[in-house]
């Protein structure tokens, strides 16, 4: 008879049996539960222990098997997930309130086998400058898509139709960053309110995929719309949340953590601190809690090949306590992975804790999420004055951030719009967030959007606004994919998407969040242009992002210029809004030209020239359409606008 094992933590079949294996050095009569078909279960006893873990071999168990532990909790029998478990039969919910009897009704955990075909498909290992993120919920993206079969809208194979491939393809998608698919449970104040979590970010177990996107096997089919974006040169980045679990504070419910070890959340003497919004925060400078962090992360990456992780609240996994620190354990434990130093790392690099913004504060080999640039560049292009020089900086790559000694390791993740926040339809189209759905007197939300509605609050036919609003969202899109970084995407965007001022949209399971594939000309055209633009940045914005990185970075050209061409001098920048950014490659290579309009005027700019030198425009804001310079010397660049220009000598 097989022996029972430590480790691996979790439960983990062979051709005898399975192993079972839960760290709980403080649940002291913890029993393994296993279901039948009928959901009768047999109590079990774990016989084995090492260090706190217990555990035991049941013959004859295989992959599809139901299971959960049991604890006594406030003198009752309750029933517990494992922080291990790989799938769970069903999709998350419980009536409130919650209690022990109520957890034998929630979701068991199953067995898995691990084993997939990926038919021989590889990752696209593809460089971070070429990388252009674009933010996807797996259900909103395809749930409305007329194109999509009805059984797979809206699901993990819904990413990988035919329509969705063929999506892709138009418009130049390389990334795809996928809000958290892991198994996220429901607020207690959204299952009061029969609402639900939709975004994803109240992670109950850490790797297993939600059943809410399956049609029968999550975890086979997630794998299947992996390998197949992969097929199609598209990485997979997934959205993670390691900074608190859906158990909530100190009233709120026990699902496994919390009965198993004290000490998994920081906590300042009974009470639970609240460095994330959500009730509770996992103390990662406490080893168990490390060890299933680090591990859950290597389990996405060897078994679902995911190609690199954005964390979410990412300054809570750097603290010891109430203090931040990029030497922190979890930045280590990284950094010397053989695993997860080769896969993409992306912070959101604040908390609501101590000291908890730490924007350019992560180690070697993050890139982080830049909230300076949306800010800066959304009131730039607003008519804000005062904000020339940081917008320049942030065209720049935030060098004042991330050194360019360290691109493109370090570069920025640049981005306008987020899944929290303004899509890009509403940042031109609403003043004022108008969250009334969400059920919080639109108390919820962020206050500072820096939008603007042109003259009319919300969705409007007046030719004059709309006309502004698509330019807006042009120049929008084009100090972003024409900034030195990595550009992040809403798909949303690109669809022209509106939430109707909802700019908190978290527990939005319906037509405000899935994405509206009715296409009209209007919407086309900017989707056209969107495509056109990303392809134009791989074609002549990585080389410069290359040659501007590392140890070459000092041997470019840099100039900014006034209109007539002449170096602007330390005073321009305070009374100028109408300024020109001259760049080349080495000595003697290729160079780019933007003619950057603030104004309400046209404003004429005098190019660079050469003997050598023939200009060619590559985007312009002002319309859909390309145009030749006045004479090859100059250029009428209308207000509001920015227009770049191209030049191989």
């Amino acid at each position: 008879m097989q022996s029972s094992q430590p480790y691996p933590l979790g439960a983990t079949p062979n051709k005898d049996g399975c192993n079972f294996s839960i760290y709980a050095p403080d649940a002291k009569n913890i029993q393994l539960a296993l279901f039948d078909d009928n959901g009768e279960f047999t109590a079990h006893s774990l016989d084995g222990e090492y260090a706190g873990i217990k555990f035991t071999f049941i013959p004859n168990i295989c992959a599809g098997t139901h299971y959960a532990y049991i604890v006594e909790s406030k003198g009752k029998s309750h029933l517990i997930s494992d922080p291990y478990a790989k799938a769970i039969a069903k999709p998350l919910t419980y009536t409130l309130p919650f209690s022990s009897e109520k957890s034998f009704e929630l979701a068991r955990c199953v067995v898995v086998d691990d084993n997939f075909d990926w038919q021989g498909v590889t990752q696209p290992k593809r460089p971070r400058e070429e990388m252009v993120l674009f933010e996807t919920h797996v259900k909103g993206v395809s749930k409305l898509n007329p194109n999509v079969a009805p059984e797979t809208q809206g699901r993990y194979l819904g990413l990988v139709s035919d329509a969705m491939l063929a999506f892709y393809k138009e418009q130049n998608i390389n990334t795809l960053q996928l809000l958290p698919v892991a198994a996220c449970m429901h607020e207690p104040h959204l299952l009061k309110m029969e609402k639900v979590n939709y975004w994803g970010y109240n992670p109950y177990l850490f790797m297993v995929p939600d059943p809410r996107y399956a049609e029968s096997d999550a975890v086979n089919e997630l794998k299947t719309a992996i390998r197949e974006l992969h097929r199609n040169g598209i990485e997979v980045i997934l959205d993670v949340v390691y900074n608190h679990t859906a158990e909530g504070g100190g009233d709120g419910p026990v699902f496994n953590l919390k009965a198993l070890d004290k000490r998994y959340y920081i906590k300042h003497g009974e009470h639970y601190a609240n460095y994330t919004g959500c009730g509770n925060t996992v103390d990662l400078s406490y080893q168990p809690s490390l060890n299933l962090v680090m591990d859950t992360l290597r389990y996405w990456v060897t078994e679902y090949k995911i190609d690199g992780f954005r964390f979410d609240l990412a300054a809570t996994l750097g603290r010891n306590g109430d203090n931040f620190s990029p030497e922190a354990g979890f930045f280590k434990a990284v950094a010397q992975d053989p695993v997860l130093r080769e896969v993409k790392l992306i912070a959101e690099p604040w908390d609501i804790g101590p000291n908890g913004y730490q924007v350019g504060n992560f180690p070697f080999g993050w890139n982080e999420c830049n909230d300076r640039l949306r800010d800066i560049t959304r009131s730039f292009w607003r008519g804000d004055q005062g904000f020339l020089k940081e917008f320049a900086t942030r065209i720049m790559g935030s060098r004042d951030l991330y050194s360019a000694a360290n691109w493109p390791y370090k570069l920025t993740i640049n981005y306008i719009t987020y899944h929290d926040g303004f899509c890009m339809q509403d940042l031109v189209s609403y003043k004022q967030k108008h969250n009334e759905a969400n059920g919080e007197h639109n108390r919820d939300g962020h206050g500072d959007n820096r939008s603007d509605n042109y003259g009319f609050e919300g969705e409007t036919e007046n030719l004059t606004i709309v006309e502004k609003r698509e330019k807006q969202k042009r120049n929008f899109m084009a100090s972003l994919l024409f900034a030195f970084g990595i550009p992040h995407i809403l798909t949303a965007d690109v669809l022209s998407h509106t939430q109707k001022g909802n700019n908190n949209a978290y527990c939005q399971d319906n037509n405000l969040s899935w994405l509206d594939w009715h296409i009209d000309s209007r919407k086309q055209d900017f989707k056209t242009w969107l495509a056109d633009m990303i392809s134009a940045r791989q074609t002549y914005m990585v080389p410069f992002i290359r040659a501007f990185s590392g140890e070459n970075r000092n041997q470019n050209r840099i100039f900014w210029r006034r209109l007539d061409g002449s170096y602007m001098e330390h005073d321009d920048w305070n009374r100028l809004s109408s300024v020109a950014l001259h760049l080349g490659i080495g000595e003697q290579g290729e160079e780019l030209f933007y003619c950057i309009n603030q104004t309400n005027a046209p404003a004429r700019f005098t190019l660079p020239t050469s003997s050598k030198t023939n200009w060619t425009m590559i985007c312009n804001t002002d319309s859909h359409e390309l145009h030749q310079t006045i004479d090859h010397k100059q250029v009428l660049v209308s207000p509001a606008s920015i227009a770049i220009f191209h030049a191989k000598i």
